[in-house]
């Protein structure tokens, strides 16, 4: 398309030339607005969410527990009291699935390689930075190495959200891919911390971005900012997903994390991944839930027992 200016002369508008992020974000349908989105969710879980509230989909959401602790007050005492509370239920209940991971900060992925009995449990850390991100790559991919080297079987890495929002997209693409190499072969979940995302659209490109960088799961939040994991961000990043596999044939996992207190809350999340990615995600183990407190909630709905054995 030409214009003219005031000089008489013709000339002809400059041709914006898509980088290769833009490229990849073209690929997929604009994202719902977020007005959308929230209504999209109200219809799901008024229409589904009620028929998945069944036994079945609490052992489900039981095997797709991260059972995690992240606190400051965390300690080799605290952490290895935990693994003896969770190897003593799963002596106990045999019957029951047992945790997807025990996910702790990186120093004490040793305590818990060394301590933890259930071998279907496997060993997830945050690295890299968490929760911020906000430090060297040459620090992030030392502490991933060193995660791993202790015994760390999963990388839960967040996204440079600053980063992110000021449009560098190849630096935030290029931390994902140094990270994923340290993680050796390991399964990396990249956290876009959807709360500061704000946007469907800043969501949805995220989600995109780490996929196409390497990220085997996306996961919502960090849980120390408000808000943390939403039905409306987990919607968006499942669709993203979706359209991801149908493009590529690659299933990349989901993990909503971040204020997951109750049992109803789960079943959300739950309903979403059923209704959009399907059951084989589930069954694969590509549906995962961080949390400290549902767990307890889980265990006493199955077994019928009181307290708390986390």
């Amino acid at each position: 398309m030409s214009e003219h200016c005031h000089c008489g002369c013709h000339h002809e508008e400059p041709h914006h030339e898509l980088n290769k992020y833009e490229q990849a974000f073209a690929k997929f349908d604009a994202p719902m607005s977020d007005e959308q989105v929230h209504a999209a969710v109200t219809k799901l879980f008024e229409e589904r969410k009620a028929e998945y509230n069944t036994p079945e989909t609490l052992r489900q959401l039981f095997a797709a527990v991260e059972l995690t602790t992240l606190t400051v007050t965390d300690s080799q005492e605290s952490v290895l009291r935990l693994v003896e509370k969770v190897n003593n239920f799963a002596d106990a209940h045999p019957e029951l699935p047992a945790f997807a991971t025990i996910c702790v900060y990186p120093n004490f992925a040793k305590i818990v390689a060394d301590s933890l009995e259930v071998e279907a449990t496997e060993i997830a850390c945050v690295s890299g930075g968490f929760p911020s991100s906000q430090t060297f790559i040459e620090v992030k991919t030392a502490e991933t190495a060193l995660a791993v080297h202790d015994g760390a079987r999963e990388i839960d890495m967040v996204l440079s959200v600053g980063t992110f929002l000021s449009g560098d997209y190849e630096t935030c693409s290029d931390e994902i891919e140094e990270i994923k190499a340290a993680c050796a072969g390991r399964p990396l979940k990249v956290i876009l911390e959807t709360g500061a995302l704000q946007t469907a659209e800043n969501i949805h490109k995220a989600s995109v971005l780490s996929m196409f960088a390497g990220a085997d799961f996306i996961k919502t939040s960090t849980g120390k900012i408000e808000p943390a994991a939403t039905p409306e961000a987990a919607l968006v990043m499942c669709k993203a997903i979706r359209d991801y596999y149908n493009l590529t044939g690659t299933k990349v996992g989901f993990k909503a994390a971040g204020g997951i207190k109750t049992i109803d809350d789960a079943l959300g999340y739950y309903t979403i991944v059923r209704e959009v990615l399907g059951e084989e995600w589930i069954k694969e183990g590509l549906f995962r839930i961080g949390t400290s407190r549902l767990a307890n909630l889980l265990a006493a709905e199955l077994t019928g027992e009181q307290g708390k054995p986390f």
